[in-house]
């Protein structure tokens, strides 16, 4: 476990923890941005999302948009909240898809009742544990968070919150703060016996008690995360899931044709799209 002065939420509330520097940098790591590419894949899975329709999700703590650019891949729409005014601004200067919206959620999710299809969030809860000022009480702020999430949220839909708890004192705050909410639901942990690979989900449901998924990794100890294959050269820029790779030339054009259908103003089309620049010397 990290010493105690390597979480970030120890040196400083997020909207200033977040500050110009620290977005770009997080936004830049290549590291992070597969870490929260793969974490948002999880996510979204556990929502059990209806595959016939698009959906409408919340993304809690959507930083940079990092979250939501897999979101809007996987052809669904999102609205972002997050209390960084500099995570935000790399958002919109990255051209994101979803609607942003800067605001604490320790304070509520100001939306009207089933607004959302769905709501996930990654690495953002375990900031409203908290205490950054003199009225802030972490329980008093998770239960508002709680209680204004579930009445956002659709009858039957799920929230998927990925966090980093510190302890099973804050894990147990946490999830008695959702109950307490209303709603159902449990922790799912990835990788258990995996010091690096283990993560905590905390999949919770909307009026009515689901099942609760299994999490990766409790049967097969050695089984291995799921990860994009390469077949030959010609399935070369599709990943297991039929999807296009990344940055790659059809990845480009489709997400050009999203924002098309949106009615944003897109460049034009050319033989130079998606092609790698020379490096300058």
């Amino acid at each position: 476990m990290a010493g105690s002065g390597r979480r970030p939420e120890h040196r400083g509330p997020p909207e200033l923890f977040y500050d110009e520097a620290e977005a770009r940098k997080y936004t830049q790591n290549s590291r992070v941005v597969e870490i929260q590419s793969q974490m948002s894949e999880r996510a979204v899975e556990l929502l059990g999302l209806p595959e016939d329709r698009p959906c409408l999700l919340l993304d809690v703590g959507c930083g940079s948009g990092l979250s939501g650019d897999y979101i809007s891949e996987e052809g669904h729409y999102w609205i972002g909240m997050d209390i960084s005014p500099a995570m935000l601004d790399v958002a919109v200067e990255r051209e994101v898809e979803g609607d942003l919206l800067l605001a604490d959620v320790g304070h509520g999710i100001p939306f009207r009742p089933g607004t959302f299809d769905g709501c996930i969030s990654i690495s953002a809860v375990q900031w409203l544990c908290n205490a950054d000022k003199k009225s802030h009480s972490p329980p008093k702020r998770l239960y508002r968070f709680f209680s204004t999430l579930y009445t956002a949220l659709a009858r039957g839909s799920r929230a998927v919150l990925q966090l980093y708890p510190e302890n099973a004192e804050q894990l147990e705050l946490i999830t008695a703060q959702a109950m307490r909410a209303g709603f159902t639901g449990g922790m799912v942990v990835d990788y258990p016996n995996s010091a690096k690979a283990k993560k905590f989900f905390l999949c919770l449901f909307v009026g009515t008690s689901g099942t609760l998924p299994k999490g990766l990794g409790t049967e097969c100890a050695n089984e291995e995360p799921h990860q994009a294959k390469f077949t030959n050269e010609r399935t070369r820029f599709r990943n297991v899931k039929g999807k296009s790779v990344k940055k790659s030339r059809d990845w480009i054009l489709e997400k050009k044709e999203r924002r098309r259908r949106q009615g944003k103003e897109v460049r034009a089309d050319t033989k130079y799209t998606g092609r790698k620049r020379r490096p300058h010397f």
